[in-house]
């Protein structure tokens, strides 16, 4: 599958690479398919995930771990069947990152941890669990 992206141009995926999250994400509920890319100049460390059915929209994402963040949320059992997980080593979870809209260009970026994606790596099925304040336990890790 080929699409056009604005800014990265021609972008090429295979079949096996999609992944589908079959209720979209929240605002963008009409799209469903999308292929993590890697994103220039973020070292490996920062994905885009790139919309399939909208060559227009794109998220920057990043593991929580990159950010010195660990943190758990339990997942429901039809959150589980949605990604048709039977395996927890075969989830990942990313969030949302962005600059800042009303942040001067040194204030870094901004992460969404209350609303992150979980992706089934094997399956290639993912949801954005949106968590309600006070529901998980984030621990933030010092970098030596």
């Amino acid at each position: 599958m080929k699409i056009e992206n604005p800014v990265l141009g021609a972008i090429e995926v295979s079949d096996d690479k999609v992944i589908e999250f079959p209720a979209g994400l929240p605002g963008f509920g009409n799209l469903r398919r999308f292929a993590l890319l890697y994103e220039e100049g973020g070292g490996g460390r920062v994905l885009l995930l790139q919309s399939l059915d909208d060559a227009t929209v794109a998220f920057s994402l990043a593991g929580p771990e990159q950010l010195g963040i660990t943190y758990e949320f339990p997942l429901t059992d039809e959150e589980t069947n949605t990604l048709l997980l039977s395996r927890p080593e075969d989830a990942v979870v990313a969030v949302i990152i962005r600059k800042g809209d009303d942040a001067p260009a040194s204030a870094g970026l901004r992460a969404n941890f209350m609303a992150p994606l979980i992706i089934n790596i094997r399956q290639l099925r993912g949801l954005q669990k949106v968590i309600e304040k006070g529901c998980c336990d984030i621990v933030l890790r010092v970098r030596g």
